[in-house]
């Protein structure tokens, strides 16, 4: 049998780096697919640079692979309110191109979608894949929007298309300054000796999930050919933002917090049902208090 060939479209960023060498450590062939060049990227992953918006190019691209892992957003749930059309004028349209190149080359994809701000303010916690999507954001809604249609392509054509609704990972190479990562903001900022700045009173509760267990669960949906399309990604456990803060203070760090205005972007709980993709791939779960000590003593190795 012939070995899958993978690509991971948005390969420099926090999940796609990570999820390339999870790939690469389980013997696959992999490329890493973004517009800037890596300096310092794994040496078992190939890498490509390129214009994700350039259609000739994507199409040759993805050509070559069997699995495409769709992990490229031009904004974020922070500045989305601001320059969403970003998200609808070139994320949406360029990702229904995708979809019909491969439906055209019978490829299949992963299509890497944001758990925490599509469902939006939910009352029943934890929320099930079944539930009515609400996002407050236009990142969430843009998120939404190429969902609807990757469902499209899936029912009308058959497509091997599964939808990744991810939580709140944390762990190693991620970069709260981009917009998106509380817990690497807290770790950071503490051992750099800076205020945290938490916005609200620190008790918005989010499902926080470790990398590698993202990146578990990414592959086996690549495997995965059952009838489902749309799996949550995430720990099943809601963890407020003072608690994350203590559980780390517990780890030796001074956390100075600084409590702002609670921002229009932000949900107040949201805990993601998890049973459905342990259904197919079991129970592989990082503890939090084992993950933050993991990452802690990642970060001061690399510092």
């Amino acid at each position: 049998m012939l070995k899958k060939k993978y690509i991971v479209l948005g390969g420099n960023g926090f999940i796609g780096r990570n999820l390339c060498s999870y790939l690469a450590d389980l013997g696959m062939e992999v490329t890493s697919f973004d517009r800037d060049v890596v300096v310092d990227g794994d040496s078992r992953v190939h890498f490509v640079q390129g214009d994700f918006f350039r259609d000739d190019f994507l199409r040759e691209l993805i050509c070559e692979y069997d699995v495409i892992f769709h992990a490229i957003s031009t904004i974020n749930p922070g500045n989305s309110n601001d320059i969403y059309m970003n998200g609808y004028g070139k994320d949406l349209v360029q990702t229904i191109k995708l979809c019909s190149w491969i439906k055209d080359m019978n490829k299949s994809m992963v299509f890497l979608s944001s758990g925490g701000t599509v469902y939006g303010n939910q009352e029943q916690q934890p929320i099930t894949e079944q539930m009515l999507p609400l996002p407050i954001n236009h990142y969430g809604n843009i998120k939404l929007c190429i969902e609807n249609a990757l469902r499209i392509f899936h029912i009308q054509n058959t497509m091997n298309i599964r939808i990744a609704r991810i939580a709140n990972p944390y762990g190693p190479g991620q970069d709260y300054t981009k917009g998106v990562g509380f817990v690497d903001a807290v770790m950071k900022r503490a051992m750099e000796h800076k205020v945290v700045e938490v916005w609200g009173d620190g008790e918005n509760i989010r499902d926080y999930i470790y990398i590698k267990d993202v990146c578990y669960y990414l592959h086996r949906l690549a495997e995965y050919d059952g009838r489902e399309s749309v799996f949550n990604i995430s720990s099943g456990e809601g963890i407020s933002q003072n608690q994350i803060i203590m559980y780390i203070r517990d780890l030796g760090m001074n956390v100075q917090v600084e409590y702002k205005a609670t921002r229009s972007v932000d949900v107040r709980k949201m805990v993601l049902d998890n049973k459905k993709i342990r259904g197919i791939c079991g129970t592989r779960l990082t503890p939090l208090k084992n993950g933050l000590e993991s990452y802690y003593q990642y970060l001061k190795y690399c510092k």
